[in-house]
C-alpha cells in the first residue's frame, strides 16, 4: 500500500511538473519599464508631480489603506498614500 502511494504521488508530481512552461508576452508600442519615462514604485506624489507635472485628472482615494490615481496622457498611477505602488502604461489605438 505505500508503494502505491509513492507511485501515485510521484506520477502525480511529474505529470504537474511536465506541465510547467513559461510564456512571453510581446507588447508593441509599450515602453520598457527602465526607461525613466513614468514613475517607479516608492516615488512620493510631490516628485511625481515634480517630475512629470500636474495629472490631466486626480481620482479620490477609495478603501484601506487609500488608494488614488493620477491619469496621465500616456500612463496612469495608483498611489497607497502617497507612495506609488503602480504605474501602468496606456495603450493607444492604432489607426
Amino acid at each position: 500500500m505505500a508503494k502505491l502511494r509513492i507511485f501515485t504521488v510521484l506520477a502525480l508530481l511529474f505529470g504537474v511538473l511536465g506541465t510547467v512552461n513559461a510564456q512571453t508576452l510581446e507588447m508593441e508600442g509599450v515602453a520598457s519599464a527602465s526607461d525613466g519615462a513614468r514613475p517607479s514604485s516608492g516615488m512620493t506624489a510631490d516628485s511625481v508631480e515634480s517630475k512629470f507635472g500636474a495629472p490631466e485628472a486626480k481620482v479620490a482615494p477609495v478603501g484601506d489603506p487609500p488608494i488614488t490615481r493620477w491619469e496621465y496622457k500616456d500612463f496612469v498611477v495608483f498611489f497607497e498614500y502617497d507612495r506609488v505602488i503602480h504605474t501602468v502604461v496606456k495603450r493607444h489605438k492604432s489607426s
